[in-house]
């Protein structure tokens, strides 16, 4: 249950679009942050060296994100996130790297967080945002003399960078803070020194707190330029509805493309938007799509004739895949280039002769790169894409490429975090070596792909076996399953650190992609439309069956555990079967009324994922919600769950909790201080302390439980 993109309607994905106006950058070091410091660096003279992955470690990772390539394919800046051991926080900074001799240097994040680098047309200077000396702000280094300037004193964070084609303005998006509603007041007489209690909050949006920001501040996102060489910032849209990015600039300078919903009903409707055509010198806003559906993403082609974008009709199911269109720049001439591609794309940039776009998507699990043409041919171009996250090996990443068509990346293995990459005539070279340190003294575990066909009705199910460090074959050893979260989401063989962590504790850990999972099709992920949780429980139960019986996992030590839309399946699977020992659900949805009625996402849940509102149709809310199962339970199933999390609210974990209470079941409720749902192992020591629960807990329950006689 994820970050929201506009064109994935699931929960991993999902954030209302005033929570996507708000969204504030990655986690970033404060002003004043020192380098991050290595875990190794206070390691004790007092023990051996440690060669399994432990808790500790986490705080010595980094991962590459946002590669962006020079026009001239000369350099790359990236943003490098290194976990800190004192601010126990990711700092993030920008870095720059030599195609040709590999040389890397740091340019920017070394005084506070910086982020979203992006070249100017010419390659002479690299516009980024950085919190240096407070706020985040808008800087421009120019890279021939090594100089970098603040552009901008804004109020929020600015985000979507895009340069204008002649290098004179950049062009951002950014909240405009508005008034809210004001009703009622206390008394005008308050006595000097008295200490009276806060005002009222008074809140009238339908979405009021999104995951990750809180209760949203009132507002919203606007179009702005700014001089590339410093000047007052102008605001081009306004009115009562959010501009976002990402922006696209006219060949000529005078139009910027964007993607929005402008329309009245916006807060009822959180997948619909068009593509808008700005005119930057009068702010008149012309509409090029019209259709029901969210249109967004748009890019210029290099020619300006044309403009590519993603998006799909709206069918309200529960998921769709993205398609690539492309027309003509005026809004005619609509059409789509991958009707016929099973895939959903991603991320889209226009080849350097602008006969086709290159676009990210997901296939079975992995990410790739593909090209596809005007004439609709698809050829994958690059593989082993990843960057999804740390802690869970989920797909993702991203790429950029140059006006010679070389493509830099983040890619990695399921025993390596992301580096950056770089595909060029013909060969991929890895640029950056992150985690060498650990990777010279770590044993991590070795992970192979398994499928089996399911049980209900003979689809072939994936997974991947993480197994112990030093795995003899032929060995039987406890397994985890650990299902992912969206549940439109795809796990794959990537790199994982709770997989790692229960590895090194002598689990092989199970990553599956029941149907509703990415990456196979749509027809595969809607056969959860409206029907989940279901027949995804056969999916798992088989894949587990298929572990047994390649002679790996030890039928008599099952686990189970998942977050978000793994938290539901678990807690489902509980209540179907009592063959697992133990169980561990993370930040779940148990009962769909009050979290369609309570989550981030109020008007898509019931709409989009049960065709209904929970007055229309009850009795489908409480079949499909696994506290109806709770009467079944007798599995040890603790909860946990982000103090702060408001895509699945803390109210469902406290249900689950407390109904197992009831019933006598083992169970204990975690907390995480301060961390939302997307955030829960954001921090080094909380992702740690949550794995090491978790493993504590499957300790307890080793040998199972049985409820007394007579209870």
């Amino acid at each position: 249950m994820r970050k929201l993109a506009i064109l994935g309607a699931s929960l991993l994905v999902l954030a209302a679009q005033t929570a996507a106006a708000q969204e504030a950058p990655a986690a970033t070091a404060t002003p004043d942050t020192p380098p991050a410091m290595s875990a190794s660096a206070t390691g004790s003279a007092r023990t051996g060296a440690q060669h399994r992955f432990t808790g500790e470690d986490l705080f010595d990772l980094a991962i590459a994100s946002d590669p962006q390539i020079s026009p001239d394919g000369r350099r790359i800046a990236y943003v490098r996130r290194a976990n800190d051991i004192m601010s126990d926080k990711a700092a993030s900074s920008i870095w720059l790297i030599d195609t040709t001799t590999g040389e890397e240097v740091a340019i920017a994040g070394q005084n506070g967080g910086a982020f979203s680098p992006r070249w100017s047309p010419d390659g002479k200077r690299l516009a980024y945002a950085s919190a240096e000396g407070g706020s985040a702000q808008l800087w421009v280094r120019w890279m021939d003399g090594g100089e970098a300037v603040r552009l901008t004193g804004l109020p929020t964070s600015p985000s979507s960078l895009a340069w204008s084609p002649d290098g004179k303005s950049i062009a951002y998006t950014m909240l405009v803070k508005d008034d809210g509603p004001k009703f009622g007041k206390a008394p005008a007489n308050k006595p000097e020194g008295a200490k009276w209690a806060e005002p009222l909050e008074v809140r009238d949006l339908l979405t009021y707190r999104a995951d990750g920001e809180g209760y949203i501040e009132p507002g919203f996102e606007k179009i702005f330029t700014v001089p590339a060489t410093g000047g007052a910032p102008r605001q081009l849209t306004f009115g009562p509805y959010h501009d976002g990015g990402p922006l696209s600039w006219s060949r000529d300078g005078r139009t910027l493309y964007f993607g929005a919903n402008r329309k009245p009903d916006w807060e009822n409707d959180p997948v619909e938007g068009e593509i808008y055509a700005l005119d930057v010198a009068s702010g008149g806003v012309t509409a090029l799509t019209d259709r029901n559906g969210p249109d967004g993403n748009p890019v210029v082609s290099p020619d300006g004739s044309k403009i590519a974008w993603l998006g799909f009709d709206d069918n309200l199911r529960a998921y769709e895949n993205t398609q690539l269109y492309v027309m003509n720049r005026d809004g005619s001439g609509r059409r789509s280039l991958t009707a016929n591609w099973d895939y959903g794309a991603d991320a889209i940039l226009w080849d350097n002769d602008g006969t086709g776009l290159y676009a990210q998507y997901d296939d079975h699990g992995e990410t790739k790169v593909a090209r596809i043409g005007l004439d609709g041919s698809v050829r994958t171009i690059v593989t082993g894409v990843s960057g999804g996250g740390l802690d869970r090996p989920y797909t993702g990443g991203s790429f950029s490429v140059s006006n010679g068509d070389a493509i830099a990346f983040t890619g990695g293995t399921a025993t390596r975090p992301a580096e950056v990459q770089l595909a060029a005539a013909g060969k991929t070279r890895i640029l950056t070596d992150l985690n060498r340190s650990l990777r010279d003294v770590k044993a991590f575990g070795e992970v192979r792909k398994i499928t089996t066909p399911s049980s209900h009705d003979g689809k072939e199910i994936e997974g991947w076996l993480t197994l112990p460090p030093g795995y003899v074959a032929g060995t039987r050893v406890p397994l985890i399953l650990e299902i992912h979260g969206g549940p439109f989401a795809a796990y794959g063989p990537h790199f994982s650190t709770d997989n790692q962590l229960y590895a090194a504790a002598g689990y092989a850990v199970l990553s599956a992609n029941p149907r509703g999972s990415t990456s196979y099709g749509a027809a595969f992920a809607n056969e959860i439309d409206k029907a989940y949780p279901g027949n995804d429980y056969f999916d798992l139960i088989s894949i587990v069956d298929r572990a047994i019986a390649l002679g790996i996992a030890d039928p008599d030590a099952l686990f189970v555990t998942g977050g978000s839309g793994g938290g539901v399946l678990t807690s489902w699977i509980v209540g179907k079967t009592s063959r697992f020992k133990a169980a561990v659900t993370q930040k779940p949805v148990i009962n769909w009324t009050t979290q369609a009625l309570t989550a981030d996402g109020p008007a898509f849940f019931g709409r989009y994922w049960l065709g209904a509102m929970p007055w229309e149709k009850p009795e489908l809310f409480w079949a499909r919600s696994p506290l109806s199962l709770v009467g079944h339970v007798e599995t040890p199933t603790m909860v946990v769950v982000g103090a702060e999390d408001y895509r699945t609210p803390v109210s469902e974990s406290e249900q689950y909790y407390t109904a197992l209470r009831l019933r006598g079941v083992p169970t204990a409720l975690i907390k995480v201080p301060g961390a939302s749902h997307g955030g829960i192992a954001a921090r080094p020591s909380q992702s740690a302390a949550k794995a090491a629960a978790i493993l504590a807990w499957f300790e307890k329950y080793k040998k199972g439980w049985t409820r007394p006689a007579g209870e």
